[in-house]
């Protein structure tokens, strides 16, 4: 007998909804049938798959590997109670993650042979008798930062005959370790914040040899908990009471999980210090590097100058006394506890300072700010980290010329949209504190915010952040997440990114995402649920569902419209049915992950489309204008729908107002206070091209993917890359080191069929890489059959004003050539590096407005030699 439960039912009714279009009712009764009969067969087999994934850990036992757990019961663990609390916490947590695995609850404090001995080199006696005797070398401790090595010993203490020991050179190199081997035995690092189940396990061997992932390549790598309202406020005050300390202890975990140490907290009329006493001490304890955001200095939150200010002004050529009270609270309280202080100062509410606040103003501010940190610590200022976020309009400051002491870390910013605003020159002079990025994955702001679902690749992230690397930023990397859900995907590859860059190349992202997936829904199931992540991820970067409407997409040409909305149709009827194939276990973490963005953002496609028909058909009197338009209606309560499955079904409830962001009937960037329906109009009753060939002229325009190159030619230490799925159709090419020297040959050559005389343009779309390199742009060479060179810079007269190319996450650069009738050699040569160019299209006069543009052109065999 089948059984269908209500929550089967509910899931039913609004994800395969969606294709109601499709599906006759017979059809869709089989289509339950099956659903119920995937589930009874599911529900049959083993609840996790059995694989732990590479490493250190594996389940099959070999002559000298050591049993970590037999029959169900880990080994016994070992530490000295002298070890740092964050350390003794962290052990408390293995303690928990082995219970986990296991099933059951372990004695952890048994006798045996074997055991797992932890411990911080310095300050544990266990760790130092190890090193003392030669079974650790001093040398891979020693001086490092936070850095753990992981490693069997022999014999390593009276009584046993062998040990798994993580020894840590410093606090959080100890617990990255211990939490290394949580994830090793199974449990995610997302087990609690996206419900990943952990992997149960009976038998577990380790390997032997030594284990360790080195020394981080960035100082700080954190996240920041920014716009947080209505969503990730409203769960905290229903989970937790607010943002106090039970709530920062689980962002903390995670964080030291992910192997990142540098956090600001959420600050929409919060205060971290203020609002919960606990959570400065907590985050010392546990190892967290607290901060505030880019225009909150002095350890001092926006929201305690509201209640603190002494109705004061927050203008220091007016209140200097009042400021400097305010932020001498800030500093004292903090003054003991790890923290990266912000300097400088911006408008009161993260507005520009006004025009009187000149740069002059601005230096004396931040001479006073460090002679009062020198006061209040007791120590040189230059002892205390500190930052200068140069957002925005500070970055004007900068360009004036501004300075700030050597050991202050220069924070420069993406554009809000994950284009990297400026970067040290290559041959820069080094600096003390070196340089930090401030990026975005969320953003409240214009044209719309950018907060409901993730539309960030993390081909962009890591193109960027690669060239921000090689450009010498690697003392902080911070990230806004919003809410932190639903960013894990970009969050975790944002971390990992940030302790290796050097570990990720254009060709590898893919694999990344298939690892990623493997870690949260098992090895069975990665590849299918990485190629629905990358692919969602791909299509929300063409416009983030907040810009989307209506008007968007063209219906008129190429069909462009009905292609997007089948793209996300498709999306959403492979994500739905791998939902299906899922043990019970998995079903929570791969609706949060995956199902719900595809399932909710695939809807609104479908709406605007219904929108934009009914519009369509009403202008032309047709009767199919009212079914238009009751599908707007239906499509709308949807959204609903999908917003009460996440906030009150998944997981329990658990996640209640975690979907509350607005994302339908935008007026304005933070307009309206709640989705709107589209208005509808009602009619009454009475009314791919291969290489080595060339690309032909059709309907008066060329079409060709950058990749589709006839020829390519650089100098040996260049090389042309293509990043796979970067851009909006298929990918991307730049050149690779974005620090080696491009010549006058480092150019593609494309090959193209004209059929009559004509003035044409040339329209390069590129990614919207910015005017990083000192404002002065960059630039590329055009040319027709070897003819004289075009020089062009695409964005040198960029200052940091919004364009519409940021939202349409593209920048389209024209040059004008007279082509005659015949085959020709069109040739671009790059002169910057960092430019990454994704289309080519020829327009002869017959181009038409879209939002993608048209297919690849046709091609012909060709005749001309390059």
């Amino acid at each position: 007998m089948l059984f269908l439960t209500e929550m089967n039912l509910s899931f039913l009714r609004i994800h395969f909804g969606f294709w109601a279009g499709w599906l006759n009712s017979r059809s869709l009764l089989m289509a339950v049938l099956l659903c119920a009969c995937i589930d009874t067969a599911r529900s049959a087999a083993s609840t996790v798959p059995d694989t732990v994934g590479a490493g250190f850990v594996v389940q099959q036992a070999k002559a000298g590997y050591l049993p970590l757990i037999q029959d169900g019961l880990s080994l016994p663990l070992l530490i000295d109670l002298n070890d740092h609390k964050g350390v003794l916490r962290a052990y408390e947590n293995l303690k928990l993650d082995f219970a986990r695995v296991t099933g059951k609850k372990q004695d952890l404090q048994g006798t045996g042979k074997f055991k797992i001995i932890i411990g911080t080199f310095g300050k544990s006696a266990l760790i130092d008798s190890l090193v003392g005797k030669g079974l650790i070398d001093r040398k891979e401790l020693a001086g490092k930062r936070e850095k753990f090595v992981i490693t069997v010993v022999n014999k390593p203490l009276q009584g046993l005959e062998s040990a798994l020991v993580i020894a840590g050179s410093d606090k959080r190199g100890t617990i990255y370790g211990i939490y290394e081997l949580s994830a090793q035995i199974g449990v995610s690092p997302w087990y609690y914040w996206a419900d990943v189940p952990v992997r149960q396990a009976t038998q577990l061997y380790v390997k032997p040899g030594i284990y360790t992932q080195g020394e981080p390549k960035v100082k700080y790598r954190g996240i920041f908990l920014n716009d947080e309202a209505p969503a990730l406020s409203g769960w905290s005050k229903a989970t937790f009471g607010g943002f106090n300390a039970d709530f920062y202890e689980k962002v903390f975990e995670l964080l030291l999980r992910l192997k990142a140490n540098y956090l600001w907290p959420a600050m929409w009329g919060s205060a971290f210090y203020d609002d919960d006493p606990r959570n400065g001490p907590l985050a010392d304890e546990m190892g967290i590097v607290m901060g505030t955001s880019h225009h909150e200095p002095m350890a001092r939150a926006q929201a305690e100058w509201k209640r603190y200010g002494n109705g004061g002004s927050w203008d220091y050529s007016k209140n200097k006394a009042g400021l400097l009270n305010f932020w001498r609270g800030g500093m004292a309280r903090a003054k003991a506890w790890e923290s990266v202080v912000t300097i400088a100062m911006r408008g009161d509410g993260d507005e520009p300072m006004s025009e009187q606040q000149n740069v002059g103003l601005l230096e004396q501010i931040v001479k006073d700010q460090r002679s009062l940190i020198a006061a209040v610590t007791g120590k040189p200022p230059s002892e205390t980290p500190q930052l200068w976020a140069l957002y925005k309009e500070v970055q004007d400051y900068y360009d004036k010329g501004m300075r700030v002491p050597e050991d202050v870390t220069l924070l420069l910013c993406d554009d809000n949209w994950g284009n990297v605003r400026k970067l040290p020159e290559l041959n820069a002079k080094a600096r003390k504190g070196g340089y930090g990025m401030y990026y975005h994955v969320d953003y409240v702001g214009g044209p719309r915010n950018s907060k409901w679902v993730n539309v960030s690749q993390i081909q962009r992230i890591w193109e960027q952040m690669n060239l921000t690397y090689h450009h010498g930023v690697d003392q902080i990397w911070i990230v806004n997440v919003g809410d932190l859900k639903p960013m894990e995907f970009p969050i975790s590859f944002f971390l990992d990114m940030a302790w290796n860059p050097d570990r990720f190349q254009a060709n590898n992202l893919f694999d990344y995402t298939k690892q990623w997936c493997g870690q949260q829904f098992g090895e069975a199931y990665a590849a299918e649920a990485a190629d629905l992540l990358n692919r969602y991820t791909k299509y929300n970067h063409r416009v983030t569902p907040e810009l989307l409407d209506e008007k968007t997409f063209s219906l008129a040409h190429y069909k462009e419209f009905d292609s997007v909305l089948n793209d996300y149709k498709t999306l959403a009827m492979e994500a739905s049915r791998l939902y299906y194939l899922l043990p019970d276990s998995i079903r929570d973490a791969f609706d949060q992950l995956v199902v719900f963005p595809i399932n909710a953002t695939a809807n609104l496609y479908e709406m605007y489309h219904a929108k934009a028909m009914n519009a369509y058909c009403w202008a032309r009197n047709d009767r199919k204008a009212n079914d238009w338009a009751d599908k707007v209606k239906t499509c709308f309560r949807r959204d609903s729908l999908f917003t009460d499955h996440y906030n009150h079904r998944i997981a329990k409830g658990k996640w209640v107002h975690m979907m509350d962001q607005v994302r339908i009937g935008y007026q304005s960037w933070n307009e309206p206070p709640k989705s709107v329906m589209p208005a509808v109009k009602y009619l009454a009753d009475s009314s791919t091209a291969p290489l080595l060939r060339t690309f032909v002229e059709a309907h008066g325009f060329i079409a060709m993917e950058a990749r589709s190159y006839a020829a390519a030619s650089s100098a040996p230490a260049v090389q042309w890359t293509e990043i796979p799925d970067l851009g909006k159709t298929v990918s991307a090419m730049t050149t690779m080191p974005v620090t080696a020297q491009l010549t006058d040959h480092t150019a593609l050559e494309y090959k193209i069929l004209i059929k009559e005389e004509k003035e044409a343009k040339v329209i390069l779309l590129l990614s919207p890489t910015l005017n990083f390199n000192g404002n002065r742009g960059l630039r590329y060479a055009i040319s027709l059959d070897n003819g004289p060179e075009t020089i062009i810079n695409f964005n040198g007269h960029y200052k940091g004003e919004l364009g519409p190319w940021q939202a349409r996450r593209i920048i389209e650069s024209v040059s004008t050539h007279r082509m005659s009738p015949g085959e020709h050699k069109l040739k671009i040569r790059f002169l910057d590096q960092g430019i990454v160019l994704q289309r080519i299209l020829i327009d002869l006069g017959g181009l038409r407005p879209s939002y993608l543009g048209p297919q690849e052109s046709p091609v012909a065999e060709s005749s001309i030699k390059l």
